[in-house]
């Protein structure tokens, strides 16, 4: 996969404070992911929830970045070490898997996640050569603001008070929506 232009592979590190079960059961919740990460996520449907680990279960996502084009995808969840590893498969726009793992560090969790994709989306596929590193950059600022808003949601959970949490405010919101 490595050698086709339009394959990519990113290894992204976030750190946050918080625990490995706090952190594992956000990112467990994939349809909740428009509410807390709506930078990215403009649309999640579950299609199947899996067993009680979320293994076998398979979501319906619809997806962005900052640059202005979308993609729709699936992720289906293949292993689950909770609180410490989510492995999904991915389909449609995007083809290929991914792997979450959770380390606790101290006050904070460090957090992997290691993508490896082919694009399918046509227009990605057709451009991958040329303009790769701006795809790659699409993604990245789509991962920061997962961190930026992972952080926030953790602080959201652990509020005492509706006015605690009001205080926080909201995550970062879509560069533009379709």
């Amino acid at each position: 996969m490595a050698s086709r232009s339009h394959a990519y592979h990113f290894l992204t590190h976030w750190r946050v404070r918080g625990t490995v079960e706090e952190v594992a059961n956000v990112l467990a919740d994939p349809t909740d992911l428009p509410r807390w990460w709506p930078s990215v996520y403009l649309d999640v449907e579950q299609l199947s929830p899996g067993d009680e680990n979320g293994i076998g279960g398979v979501v319906e996502l619809f997806s962005k970045g900052w640059l202005p084009y979308t993609v729709r995808w699936r992720f289906g969840v293949t292993e689950a070490d909770p609180p410490h590893s989510i492995a999904l498969e991915a389909s449609g726009d995007f083809v290929g898997e991914g792997r979450w793992t959770f380390i606790q560090d101290g006050p904070d969790v460090a957090i992997t996640y290691d993508w490896r994709v082919e694009a399918q989306k046509p227009m990605l596929r057709r451009l991958s050569f040329l303009l790769k590193p701006i795809f790659a950059a699409n993604h990245h600022w789509a991962m920061a603001r997962g961190e930026e808003s992972l952080d926030l949601e953790l602080r959201r959970r652990r509020a005492k008070t509706d006015a605690e949490r009001d205080a926080l405010g909201s995550p970062p919101g879509p560069t533009f929506r379709w």
